[in-house]
């Protein structure tokens, strides 16, 4: 289990970038970040990354803090960032070093057979499609199975329909070895597609503002009325959560509780 436990982050300029943030992910779910901008998604998957250190608080994956980067978590940014000297094939092979060779080729052959990039196995970054490389990517954080997958908008910048695919594709790599996955995005047809929970951030500083379970079978019928209700609900706590004079509604529901009592 992943659990983040009163997690801040303050800048040198003295920017609060999150404030007090508790939240754990299950073995095999998938959580959505979303939120307005400027409300420290990109900075949270940063500090559960090991990138960058927190001001407070602590990370922890299965009892182990995490303090700096770790083979156990992967991540997938906006960008690709493959590397240009390198084939297809040694793009996604980068991380397994202490893999032996017969296995490097089969985890790599199996990888870009399920992102449908096998005819492009020797071929450049260069030389392929935003889609394509972006696949590339995605393979490449699947081929080390690592128990988290930090996925930090990966499809903002493609199109709607190569953005359907590489959901697929995604989908397709996460159900074999099944890592809890942290997405960040901005898209809430995105969150409801992919995720088990989607986690309403709110801005200045970032915190958690609500917390939703998107309980729907998979596949997951996007003309379907449950998925409609799903992104309705979602759109309504990010409404909510832009409006910053009210306070997260954990907190509200908190309140509330307490004066029931």
């Amino acid at each position: 289990m992943l659990n983040l436990e009163h997690l801040s982050k303050t800048y040198a300029d003295g920017t609060r970038a999150l404030s007090d943030i508790n939240l754990s992910v299950r073995e095999s779910e998938i959580v959505a970040l979303i939120g307005g901008s400027g409300c420290g998604k990109t900075t949270l998957l940063r500090l559960i990354a090991g990138l960058d250190r927190a001001s407070a608080g602590a990370i922890r994956l299965d009892g182990t803090t995490i303090t700096e980067p770790d083979a156990a978590i992967g991540i997938v940014f906006q960008e690709p960032r493959l590397l240009p000297w390198l084939t297809v094939t040694d793009n996604i092979a980068f991380g397994l070093d202490g893999v032996g060779a017969a296995e490097r080729r089969e985890r790599v052959g199996h990888a870009l057979a399920k992102v449908g990039l096998s005819e492009h196995a020797d071929r450049w970054p260069r030389d392929l499609s935003g889609g394509q490389q972006q696949r590339v990517a995605i393979a490449r954080a699947f081929v080390t199975n690592p128990k988290v997958l930090l996925l930090d908008e990966p499809f903002s910048a493609l199109d709607a329909f190569t953005r359907a695919s590489l959901h697929e594709h995604l989908l397709g790599l996460w159900e074999e070895t099944r890592p809890t996955v942290v997405l960040v995005t901005h898209d809430v047809q995105e969150a409801v597609t992919l995720a088990d929970r989607a986690v309403v951030m709110q801005p200045k500083p970032g915190r958690i503002f609500d917390e939703l379970p998107l309980s729907l079978a998979r596949p997951r019928d996007k003309s379907g009325p449950s998925f409609d209700s799903a992104v309705r609900r979602v759109l309504a706590a990010l409404d909510q959560s832009l409006q910053t004079q009210h306070a997260p509604k954990r907190e509200q529901d908190r309140q509330a509780a307490a004066l029931w009592w």
